[in-house]
């Protein structure tokens, strides 16, 4: 009982002192967000859904991709605790089986024009869970709310680090605690990191429309309901950086769009 009453106030001393260094009352740092509501869309052409298309294509990986780094959880015996049985792990940046590529994040970058679209209500769900961020890569809308959960019985807090959008940082003590927070700008991509568990990483694309994806583990991805017209679609990952490809879609048109990325790439940077 005394050890775990040391480690509890060790938690607590971390986060303090991780919100001091990375919080809003240093100089030049961005003030702590405040829950907004989603942003409603306004102006602009609806899409018609009797003549929209859709796309869809893989992601391939050339080479061989660098081993990805291990995770060590020594400084937390829950989270040691909760993954016991899956072995030892492991960061997920380079989520590879034979040479599909997962976690790659897949969107229109340009040809939506004027267009306007509603924005969900639903909260999309970043869990904290097994002492690692669930989903590792994720999209949302701009103006859609995330609800922030700790599914662990261990602290933890959540600090986003986007360039457009503002700084967040919060602490959850408790398991089962939540938070929501909302981004109203478009920004690709903005990291999420946890300050108590250094190990602890994520990425969210947030855009101002709804076409877009995230690969699975056998490297496909697909984006519905396109209007027709001459799309810039980018794919995005986090080592290997952003390609991009031009598509036209016509009325009801159905169009493969593969990237493929170069393993090189990460070794060389």
């Amino acid at each position: 009982m005394r050890l775990r009453n040391v480690w509890v106030q060790v938690l607590g001393v971390a986060l303090s002192a991780s919100v001091a260094a990375c919080g809003g009352s240093q100089e030049g740092s961005k003030p702590a967000a405040t829950t907004a509501k989603p942003a409603a869309s306004a102006g602009g052409s609806k899409v018609d859904p009797s003549t929209a298309g859709d796309i869809k294509g893989v992601i391939t990986l050339t080479g061989t991709a660098p081993k990805n780094e291990p995770i060590r959880m020594n400084a937390d015996p829950v989270c040691i605790k909760q993954t016991a049985s899956q072995g030892p792990q492991s960061q997920e940046t380079f989520a590879v089986t034979g040479d599909k590529l997962a976690n790659v994040f897949v969107y229109v970058k340009d040809g939506l024009g004027s267009l306007k679209f509603p924005v969900p209500p639903t909260p999309l769900v970043l869990d904290q869970k097994g002492c690692q961020y669930r989903p590792h890569v994720f999209g949302v809308q701009a103006g859609q709310p995330i609800e922030i959960l700790n599914s662990d019985a261990t602290l933890h807090n959540i600090h986003a680090w986007p360039q457009t959008n503002q700084e967040f940082n919060v602490g959850q003590a408790l398991q089962g605690m939540k938070d929501t927070h909302v981004f109203t700008t478009q920004e690709i991509m903005v990291p999420f990191r946890c300050d108590v568990h250094r190990w602890m990483n994520s990425f969210v694309g947030v855009v101002a429309h709804p076409f877009f994806a995230v690969s699975k583990a056998d490297g496909s991805f697909e984006i519905k309901g396109l209007p027709p017209g001459t799309y810039t679609i980018e794919a995005w990952h986090e080592k290997l950086g952003a390609t991009t490809q031009s598509v036209t879609i016509a009325a009801k048109d159905s169009k493969d769009v593969n990237f493929t990325f170069d393993a090189a790439k990460a070794a060389a940077d």
